[in-house]
């Protein structure tokens, strides 16, 4: 059933959430408050969706409506965590190649000094 699957996002989104890489971009882009806020609500959506089983199964149509819009934004947020991973994961590679390109300038200078 699709609260099954929302379930199961809103989970990894609360994951996603707990992880050290959007926590670092979180106090770098300033947005801690609204990623701890987004954790709750989230988790809070998960609680009321085991509740949301039980009337799916008595087929409450105004549960279902409800379902479908939330789907739309639960896909919506785990988008934007993907999006804030992948930027960090970039900016991790960027920072890395930064470093390794100063750790092989500074090898290059030491060999030309001893070639003197």
């Amino acid at each position: 059933m699709a609260e099954g699957i929302l379930f199961d996002i809103a989970a990894r989104i609360i994951e996603s959430l707990g992880s050290l890489a959007l926590k670092e971009i979180g106090l770098l882009w300033g947005v801690t408050d609204e990623l701890q806020k987004l954790k709750n609500t989230v988790s809070t959506i998960q609680a009321v969706l085991l509740d949301a089983e039980e009337q799916w199964a008595v087929n409450n149509h105004e549960v279902k409506d409800w379902l479908e819009k939330l789907k739309d934004v639960v896909y919506d947020v785990d988008d934007l965590l993907d999006g804030f991973s992948t930027e960090c994961l970039l900016r991790e590679m960027m920072t890395r190649d930064k470093m390794a390109k100063k750790e092989s300038s500074k090898e290059e200078e030491e060999e030309q000094r001893e070639e003197i």
